[in-house]
C-alpha cells in the first residue's frame, strides 16, 4: 500500500531474540481506509483486507480500542476529493497572512522524457488580489522510484519570482494545510 514509515507506521526490528513490532499510526489506518474506498485494483483490495484485519484486532482488544479504530476508519473513508472551484481561505506564509481564492484547476497525466508517467496538477488562484496559474508536476525518479513534485515560480509575475513562490506556497497551504517547500525554486 506504500505506507510511509514515521508518518503512517512505526517499526522496531527484532533484537537479541526479542520480538520486533510494527505499529500502525492513526494516519496510516486512515489512509488505508481511504485507499480501500478510492484506490483501484490490487491496492484497493489489499487495503480493504488490511482495514478489516485491523478492525478485527481492535475488536479482540476491547470495546474502547474497537470504537477508536472504527472512528479513524470512518474518517478515512469519508475523505474525498477536494473541490477546487470557489474554495477560499486565509493562511499565514512567510510571516504574512494571505487570502487565497481558488478559481479553478484540474489534473492530467503526461509522459516525461524518460517515458514514465507524470501527474500535472494545474491551479488557477487569486492570492491577495493577484491572479496566477500554477502547475505542480509529480513523477517518479531515480532507481528507488521516489515520488517528487516540482513547481516553478514565474520571474515575470508581480513582485518577481520570490513573491510568486510565496503566493504559490499560500495556495498549497490553503489546500493541504502544509507549507510547500520552495527549496530549489527556479524562474521560468
Amino acid at each position: 500500500m506504500r505506507l510511509g514509515e514515521g508518518v503512517q507506521f512505526s517499526a522496531k526490528m527484532p533484537e537479541e531474540g526479542r520480538y520486533g513490532y510494527v505499529s500502525i499510526l492513526k494516519e496510516g489506518l486512515s489512509y488505508a481506509a481511504w485507499l480501500s474506498v478510492y484506490g483501484f485494483g490490487e491496492r484497493q483490495r489489499l487495503a480493504a483486507e488490511f482495514v478489516e484485519y485491523i478492525l478485527q484486532r481492535a475488536r479482540e482488544a476491547g470495546k474502547e480500542f474497537c470504537e477508536k479504530a472504527r472512528e479513524v476508519v470512518e474518517e478515512g473513508r469519508a475523505r474525498g476529493s477536494l473541490k477546487l472551484e470557489g474554495f477560499e481561505k486565509r493562511v499565514e506564509v512567510g510571516g504574512r497572512e494571505h487570502l487565497v481564492k481558488v478559481i479553478g484547476g484540474g489534473a492530467e497525466f503526461n509522459v516525461g522524457r524518460s517515458g514514465k508517467k507524470l501527474l500535472r496538477i494545474k491551479i488557477t488562484a487569486e492570492v491577495d488580489g493577484v491572479r496566477g496559474d500554477s502547475a505542480i508536476t509529480y513523477g517518479r525518479y531515480g532507481n528507488d522510484d521516489v515520488t517528487l513534485g516540482y513547481a516553478t515560480a514565474n520571474a515575470d509575475a508581480p513582485g518577481g519570482k520570490e513573491a510568486d513562490a510565496e503566493r504559490f506556497s499560500a495556495v498549497v497551504k490553503a489546500l493541504t494545510g502544509r507549507e510547500g517547500c520552495t527549496r530549489g525554486a527556479t524562474a521560468r
